[in-house]
């Protein structure tokens, strides 16, 4: 029964995935040199997509609260950051292969899968007793252990079926490259595994710049780089990836109450875009980070399983304190409320930009069956909120031909201040709707020669395939009032 589960859930996933090459939302890189491995291209329907999920959590954070502004950080940084923050010394995967397959991969997730499996079988205590069991020699670095955990699950490599591992060890997941323009003056610095340093190093010019007090938060979206050894589930986990997150700085003694606020807040971010419930869920750390004093996952059901799209963490004063000790700077802040300095605490919220667009791309595919006996047959269209849709509408007139074209293009000229509209003549107008369902368009809007006579113009909803008319010159305001991003942001 688990392998047939497997086997849906595979051909799911993999139907999202040729979907998404298909039709201009992710392309493999490089694809003409054969690729490059955990690394994707965003298309042009995909880009779309992606910004507007940025803007949406970028205006959800900077213009829904008064107290939290953004930053955008570089990429390289100073080495002794990442000293600071411990991922130099930590920020490592536990790596074991496979003698006979060649095979690499991370110890931790073989446990996982095979926990999962349990889950999968009902054995829900034994699930749990594995996932304590890994985390207690994790946290206690014995390596050992988790190669002994391995052998006595009887877990096997995929490829070659066997259960010959070499022993586990640690690998740190950096890239790393020189800078200078001497080979002997150069030295050594890091892509950023993450954004959230960029924003702690600047706490106190932003503070002071942007008159912030405590409790404020500074927002950041921005690349991130990570040598990650087993990348697997197409974007879900790729070298190269996108971050947004939300670092907010809070009076010690309230971050277990700022924590359950954003935890809250978040989980309603994820409801307002369209997620539905029952796919969401949070997930407690049962193993705290280093700098954490609490942590939990909010997770997605993708094809795949329940999987981590965003993390709220309380990260204590750990990130300020250390790069205080590090650089010799303080990193304090003067509370008039309690006249009292103080080094802050801090609650991040941290989302894949990445993630979320599989996320959008997993909740948004749809196959529903239309028309019936030989007629009948399954129309695939993607339902994404119009405020997300990468094009808001598409103008099509009915035939090239009796200043059809021309009419079009007016309309088109009205609506592309406001929204992305494409326009397009070729093949018949049923072909060209459900090619704008394959990309998520919300609306069509059909010139005909009726529009000549009337000004009036065929409206077409892609969610219920429904058609009505109505005269030209409203378009714009009914369009704008159905696509706005507003509209979400208002139910924040």
């Amino acid at each position: 029964m688990a392998k047939k589960e497997n086997n849906q859930e595979n051909t799911a996933f993999q139907k999202v995935v040729s979907h998404a090459k298909e039709y201009g939302f992710v392309f493999p890189s490089s694809e003409i040199y054969d690729g490059l491995a955990a690394v994707y291209d965003y298309g042009s329907n995909g880009v779309e997509l992606k910004n507007n999920l940025k803007e949406f959590w970028w205006k959800a954070m900077t213009l829904m609260h008064s107290n939290i502004v953004g930053v955008d950080s570089s990429i390289f940084m100073h080495p002794t950051v990442w000293k600071a923050s411990g991922h130099v010394d930590s920020f490592s995967d536990p790596l074991i292969d496979n003698k006979d397959s060649k095979k690499r991969y991370r110890a931790d997730q073989l446990l996982e899968d095979k926990a999962e499996e349990y889950e999968k079988a009902g054995e829900t205590d034994k699930a749990s007793a594995l996932l304590t069991k890994m985390n207690q020699l994790l946290e206690a670095e014995d390596l050992q252990g988790v190669h002994d955990l391995i052998l006595e699950e009887n877990i096997t490599c995929p490829v070659s079926g066997t259960a010959n591992w070499t022993d586990v060890r640690q690998f740190n997941l950096m890239f790393s490259t020189q800078t200078g323009a001497v080979a002997d003056e150069s030295s050594t610095i890091y892509l950023r595994p993450e954004t959230a340093q960029g924003i702690f190093v600047n706490f106190l010019n932003v503070q002071k710049t942007a008159r912030q007090k405590v409790p404020f938060g500074i927002a950041q979206i921005g690349k991130a780089f990570r040598n990650e050894i087993v990348a697997r589930q197409f974007i879900f986990r790729m070298r190269e990836f996108e971050q947004m997150e939300m670092q907010f700085f809070v009076r010690p003694g309230t971050e277990m109450e700022w924590y359950e606020q954003w935890k809250e807040k978040r989980i309603r971010w994820h409801k307002i875009l369209g997620t539905p419930e029952a796919s969401l869920r949070f997930h407690d750390h049962e193993k705290l980070a280093h700098y954490a004093n609490a942590a939990c996952d909010i997770e997605f059901q993708f094809p795949f399983g329940f999987k981590e799209v965003e993390g709220i963490h309380s990260r204590t004063d750990f990130d300020l304190k250390s790069h205080q000790e590090f650089s010799k700077k303080k990193q304090q802040y003067f509370d008039p409320e309690v006249s009292q300095n103080y080094i802050p605490y801090v609650i991040e919220t941290s989302i894949g930009a990445d993630r979320l667009f599989l996320l959008s791309l997993c909740s948004a595919y749809t196959e529903q069956e239309v028309g019936e006996g030989d007629k009948k047959k399954t129309r695939i269209f993607l339902k994404f909120n119009p405020a997300l849709a990468p094009v808001k509408a598409a103008v099509l007139p009915l035939v090239k031909k009796d200043g059809l074209p021309e009419k079009a293009m007016e309309l088109v000229d009205d609506l592309k201040y406001d929204m992305k509209v494409v326009y397009e003549e070729q093949a018949a107008i049923g072909k060209r709707y459900t090619r704008q369902d394959l990309i998520g368009t919300p609306f069509c809007i059909t010139v005909d020669h009726q529009t000549l006579e009337d000004n009036t113009v065929t409206i077409r909803e892609r969610d219920t395939t429904d058609q009505f008319r109505m005269d030209i010159s409203e378009v714009r305001s009914w369009l704008l009032e159905r696509v706005s991003m507003n509209n979400l942001l208002r139910q924040l």
